[in-house]
């Protein structure tokens, strides 16, 4: 089980007052950057979503949703774990065309996920998604489109620092591309998480690429529902986190699935059942669009931005016991 540890000497360069106007700040800051470089529009987005459209987010596979009924309706529904699915009929719905797309809050509950520094059940990020030609299905296309995210989180930092002087951690702007294959050909032996470890603390701010397929040991690098992202066209964005001297992720991007990887990868987790529901069968026909997109985690912008060693420094949300009691310890004031 994870746990979560104050570095030793640890105290935080804000307090609660000036934490709070940071990081308002930061999320006006960053979401008109995003959606200026990326060319989104803002649009609402659903808290909960049917099960029966297939619309959730199955993350890993093993994580569980939270249920609930509605008495009025008739019917149950699910809390999102994320809207991958979802964007894609809303850029469709709206009329987005091609090189526009759209942004929305995320806001869900992972009630299976365990309880450390950067993990709380409580998520928050910008989901956007954007319509593509098919011609943009490539790596090229991929890696431009994460320049300029991380662009965005640049200024971002900057602007943060030029209001906060006391903050001073530096960021990596040089982005550095390498698929999972290549991380454990580069790390054999080590674990996934020492992988992007060792890699990132060296290079800073990576993309790892390719990751749901298997790898040449039978393993995946990490998880990945086989309905939204291409596991051929997707990553993660990760910079070295000197607070906490770890790997931070900071968002899971991909160009989604057309028909083709969709059903080939449908098969390889023995999923072909997807294929029935109102989702699946509507990309299957193409009546969807083609798009890229992905998730950006809010109190994981904050939390590195504002250089603090637990996520509950930027979010409320409800710890363990023992998290509780090592953050009084250590005078860590949780949100």
């Amino acid at each position: 089980m994870k746990t979560s540890e104050i570095p030793s000497g640890y105290s935080s360069k804000l307090g609660l007052y000036d934490t709070q106007s940071a990081i308002a700040l930061i999320k006006s800051t960053f979401q008109d950057a995003l959606a200026g470089i990326l060319r989104l529009k803002r649009v609402s987005a659903p808290l909960f979503v049917s099960p029966a459209e297939g619309l959730n987010d199955n993350l890993n596979g093993v994580e569980r949703p939270v249920r609930f009924d509605i008495p009025a309706a008739g019917m149950d529904a699910e809390v999102v774990h994320s809207l991958a699915k979802w964007k894609r009929y809303a850029l469709k719905k709206y009329g987005f065309i091609e090189g526009r797309g759209l942004y929305t809050d995320m806001n869900a509950i992972r009630r299976d996920e365990a309880l450390d520094n950067l993990h709380s059940i409580y998520v928050d990020q910008w989901d956007w998604e954007k319509v593509i030609s098919e011609k943009d299905r490539t790596r090229e296309f991929l890696e431009k489109t994460v320049l300029s995210i991380v662009d965005a989180v640049w200024y971002t930092h900057a602007v943060i620092q030029a209001k906060y002087p006391e903050l001073t951690m530096e960021m990596c702007r040089n982005v550095t591309f390498i698929t999972s294959q290549e991380l454990l050909d580069r790390y054999p032996g080590k674990t996934q998480k020492e992988r992007e470890y060792l890699f990132v603390k060296e290079y800073g701010t990576v993309f790892i690429e390719k990751i749901g397929g298997k790898l040449s040991d039978g393993m995946p690098h990490d998880g990945r529902a086989p309905d939204y992202d291409d596991w051929e066209l997707n990553g993660d964005i990760l910079v070295y986190y000197p607070i906490l001297d770890c790997a931070f992720e900071l968002s899971s991007m991909g160009i989604r699935v057309n028909a083709e990887s969709l059903r080939r990868q449908l098969a390889l987790s023995g999923c072909e059942d997807r294929a029935e529901l109102p989702f699946h069968r509507a990309l299957l026909s193409g009546e969807l669009p083609q798009t890229i997109g992905g998730g950006i985690g809010q109190s994981r912008l904050c939390m590195m931005m504002l250089e603090k060693a637990h996520i509950g420094e930027v979010q409320s949300s409800i710890w363990d016991p023992e998290t509780l009691k090592r953050c009084s310890e250590a005078g860590v004031a949780l949100l």
